[in-house]
């Protein structure tokens, strides 16, 4: 059974310029973020587990950000422009669908992979204003996944919320790593505040930068964990 469906219209392999749009949409999102919150949080997922510069990964968070904030978008970003004219362009769909209980993603993976988060990025910020903070902590969520795209995914996007969709909690593991890090407990930050926080409190607790020596070593391997446990999806 279909249960969402996204179309993202993009250049062609051969094309000079990187454009991208969006095509058909049916994204759900009651209650949110719905089925359609969940296929753009596995695009996404989908498509930064395959992207390894960070550089890269930055910039996509800082467009989420920026989308989540209702900010102008100056054209390009991450080097694609986004347009409402599809002509010349070509198309990739993505898909959810569900048999029974399960949920499975259908990733169509002919095109590149940067104009697919993209258009998922776009896509949830056209939806409606009432919806949008549950999809954007999913898609916060989905910046994290280094996995594949497989039953896994689902779980990780999901929880054990598959009924609803809506968060109830977040296993002991993880609650720890988000307060050693200076995150609020019922918080989904991005790859990159990960990354940013983690560095920043190592660099302080170092005693070459004024940490105390004792108990340095554990403090650092703390920190380590807490970040490996909230990046790594498995």
């Amino acid at each position: 059974m279909l249960l969402a469906e996204l179309e993202v219209r993009h250049s062609r392999p051969y094309a000079p310029t990187r454009r991208l749009a969006l095509g058909s949409l049916w994204l759900p999102t009651d209650p949110p973020p719905g089925f359609g919150g969940l296929l753009l949080a596995g695009v996404v997922a989908a498509g930064v587990s395959a992207l390894e510069d960070d550089e890269t990964l930055d910039r996509v968070d800082e467009l989420l950000q920026d989308l989540e904030q209702r900010r102008r978008i100056v054209q390009p970003r991450v080097l694609h422009r986004f347009q409402s004219d599809v002509h010349g362009l070509d198309s990739s769909t993505h898909r959810l669908v569900g048999e029974g209980e399960s949920l499975s993603l259908e990733i169509d993976g002919h095109g590149a992979v940067m104009p697919q988060i993209l258009g998922a990025l776009y896509a949830a910020g056209h939806l409606s204003y009432k919806v949008r903070e549950e999809v954007f902590r999913l898609l916060r969520r989905a910046t994290r996944w280094t996995g594949g795209i497989d039953e896994k995914l689902i779980e990780f996007l999901t929880g054990d919320e598959a009924g609803s969709f809506r968060r109830r909690g977040q296993p002991n593991d993880e609650l720890w790593a988000l307060r050693l890090l200076g995150f609020a407990p019922d918080s989904e930050p991005a790859r990159s505040d990960i990354q940013k926080r983690f560095r920043t409190m190592v660099r302080d607790a170092h005693p070459d930068h004024g940490g105390q020596a004792a108990g340095a070593g554990q403090r650092i391997q703390d920190l380590t964990e807490a970040r490996r446990i909230l990046l790594q999806t498995a």
